[in-house]
């Protein structure tokens, strides 16, 4: 967005010219041209001759204030005015000159009075709106532009301020999220200028902020039309179907715009279309191709930032969080207001698990770029995952073995700082078998901390009671579950634990008290190749005196980022130390093979009033024992939506006939519904 700093009006013509004067005209040619340095030394020499020349003071004045040299300007027209304290053409020029300076607060007051004295003076008028505008004061900046247009109409000066006294005012009002009048702006603006380039771009870029990519498609749709705007509007397009989560398109625009690059391209465009190439390229995870343009930039273009941030981003892709960073640190020792240096560390900050400098690094973002919406997101999102949270489900479980069960589970998170949060968890079960009539309920009650030991240790542990009322027996037992969450290496996690529960499947297993002690280890591995693979080890050992050793792994290859869609192989071996078949199902030996599909929009992604989904379907064959091969199915999915940016409502349901450890040739069923909020 261009904010207008100083639209100069057009040079002053004399009325009264001398003889003197009229040789003045290639003076005069050197300033309407822009040959300011020209202009400066030409009539420097008619001063030389003439020091009072009236004429050629002004122009002297025009010629060092426009060549940058403000303050002289501001100094020569002081005097002039001295001199001729009622000239109205010196006034003019000595308020233009306070432009020239960013006097823009002194400017407003002055040009106030010269629109007093003469409402109908062009120049004033202009020099007023122009003055208001880089105020950001666009509504009266609207009005004089509009009389200033009334004196001269189709005046080209006046048409050009207007149209960015309009992108201006726009852009004020698309910062604060106004964006039906930000579009109604830039929709006028079109309406005066016709497909102008600047309105279409800006216009583009209040759609994707929108969340509108079809509207900003579009927009650089139409630009497109423009022979010598079109690669500009390729890179946008490119951007659009990347937001649209279409990201083989994205590719495809931005390798026609990258090759149709020359060596007389515009340097600006050229920068910003080999960015967008290779943020297409890393969007397609085709990261060797993109490293290697890469290391070419680095060789042509040396600690440049925008190379800098185009590595950055490649190694978040990556996951070399640390590489990142150390590119994210280099750009701010070369620019500390970098708006992709400063909003870049706090994002690899955060994945590095180290969030009050996540926090800081974004604020300075602020600091510098206030109320940019990436920042305020990314600070909302922070202060989200930081919140007190609720989580509670419902649900009814059947199986044809004639058990049914209502329960009812929720998980409290409440974080006392951005490391160390109390937990606390409440669970309701009761269940029955119809056949035998026998009935059973547990109240499990646990409270712990979940703490962040070092950015990538996190420790959570809590404690508690289950008070069990069954058929024969009421009883009350304890409850643990101790784990460290572990990411020590790069797309690696593990979880080491210890967990001690009660059996709760159905009310005979309640009534028999039969205590589990669980030591397990979870061990997840993804990959740049959309390759991962997830294993789970668990030994239990029961205060009935068997043990139980379980292996269950899943290699899996994403098909799909959005929405996620993957496909793998599962495996699941059992085996118990004793069998006791009439008790609960304990095969010597349980092996379960299957193949799955799973399609996920998943709840963290969703945005405010959208769905989200979770389907998995599941085949194989379970093996007990040495007996024949049965076939195995299971059918899961959770349906929600979005209620806002805190809360969330879905219901969900499992049907399945593989067998689990507590029993065997069944089907079991499971539907419920959750409901999540965060405070």
């Amino acid at each position: 967005m261009k904010t207008l700093k100083s639209l100069l009006i057009s040079s002053i013509f004399l009325t009264v010219f001398s003889a003197s004067a009229q040789n003045m005209e290639e003076g005069f040619t050197y300033l309407e041209t822009g040959k300011y340095a020209q202009a400066e030394t030409f009539f420097n020499g008619i001063l030389k001759s003439y020091p009072d020349n009236k004429t050629a003071r002004l122009c002297y004045g025009r010629a060092i204030g426009l060549n940058g040299k403000a303050q002289e300007a501001i100094d020569l027209f002081t005097r002039l005015l001295k001199d001729y304290p009622n000239d109205f053409e010196v006034k003019l020029n000595y308020g233009e000159s306070l432009l020239w300076n960013n006097n823009f607060t002194v400017a407003k007051e002055y040009y106030k009075d010269l629109v007093t004295e003469d409402a109908k003076s062009f120049a004033a008028l202009l020099g007023f709106a122009n003055t208001l505008s880089n105020l950001k004061e666009y509504e009266n900046a609207i009005i004089y532009i509009n009389n200033a247009l009334e004196v001269s109409p189709g005046n080209p000066n006046a048409l050009t301020s207007k149209k960015y006294i309009y992108l201006g005012y726009a852009y004020q009002n698309q910062q604060a999220q106004n964006y039906d009048k930000a579009e109604m702006l830039l929709t006028k603006n079109l309406e005066t200028f016709g497909d102008d380039k600047d309105t279409l771009l800006n216009l583009a870029n209040l759609y994707l902020i929108w969340n509108k990519q079809d509207s900003a498609e579009a927009m650089y749709t139409r630009l497109s039309k423009q022979q010598e705007h079109k690669t500009v509007a390729l890179n946008g397009l490119a951007l659009a179907a990347h937001l649209n989560g279409k990201e083989k398109k994205a590719l495809a625009l931005s390798t026609q715009a990258y090759e149709s690059l020359t060596a007389n391209s515009d340097k600006t465009t050229a920068q910003q279309t080999t960015e967008r190439y290779v943020q297409a390229l890393i969007w397609t995870k085709k990261y060797k191709a993109a490293m290697t343009l890469i290391d070419n930039l680095i060789i042509n273009y040396p600690n440049e930032n925008w190379v800098l941030a185009l590595r950055a981003t490649l190694n978040i892709y990556k996951s070399n969080f640390k590489e990142s960073l150390a590119d994210y640190n280099q750009i701010l020792v070369n620019d500390s207001t970098s708006f992709d240096g400063n909003l870049g560390k706090a994002n690899v900050l955060k994945a590095l698990g180290r969030f009050d400098d996540a926090y800081t690094s974004a604020e300075n973002t602020l600091s510098f770029y206030n109320n940019q919406k990436d920042a305020v997101n990314f600070i909302n999102k922070m202060n989200v995952s930081f919140s007190p949270t609720l989580d509670s489900k419902a649900s009814h479980t059947f199986d044809n073995g004639d058990n049914k069960a209502y329960s009812f589970n929720t998980n409290i998170r409440y974080p006392l700082t951005r490391r160390l949060s109390v937990l606390g968890k409440y669970n309701y079960r009761t269940t029955t078998n119809t056949i035998t009539n026998n009935t059973a309920n547990s109240n499990n009650l646990s409270l712990g901390l979940a703490y962040q030991v070092v950015p990538n240790i996190t420790f959570k542990g809590t404690a508690g009671l289950t008070s069990a009322k069954a058929e024969s027996t009421d009883y009350t037992q304890l409850l643990t579950d101790l784990s460290f969450n572990i990411k020590t290496f790069k797309l690696q996690t593990l979880d080491v634990g210890y967990k001690r529960q009660v059996e709760s499947f159905n009310a005979d297993l309640l009534d028999r008290e039969l205590v589990q002690n669980n030591y397990y280890a979870n061990y997840n591995l993804s990959t740049n190749f959309n390759l991962g693979w997830y294993t789970q080890l668990m030994h239990t050992v029961q205060n009935d005196g068997n043990t139980r050793n379980l292996l269950f792994t899943s290699l899996y290859y994403n098909l799909l980022p959005k929405p996620n869609l993957k496909v793998g192989v599962n495996y699941q071996y059992i085996t118990f130390k004793d069998q006791v078949p009439t008790i609960y199902f304990s095969p010597e030996k349980f092996n379960n093979y299957e193949v799955f599909v799973n399609l996920i929009k998943d709840e963290t992604v969703a945005k405010p009033n959208e769905w989200f989904y979770n389907l998995t379907g599941a085949f194989g064959y379970q093996f007990i024992e040495n007996n024949p091969k049965q076939t195995a199915y299971r059918l899961q999915g959770a349906f929600g939506y979005k209620l806002s940016e805190r809360s969330l409502l879905n219901i969900y349901g499992t049907h399945s006939n593989i067998a689990s450890a507590t029993a065997a040739g069944f089907t079991f069923t499971e539907i419920g519904l959750r409901f999540k909020h965060i405070f």
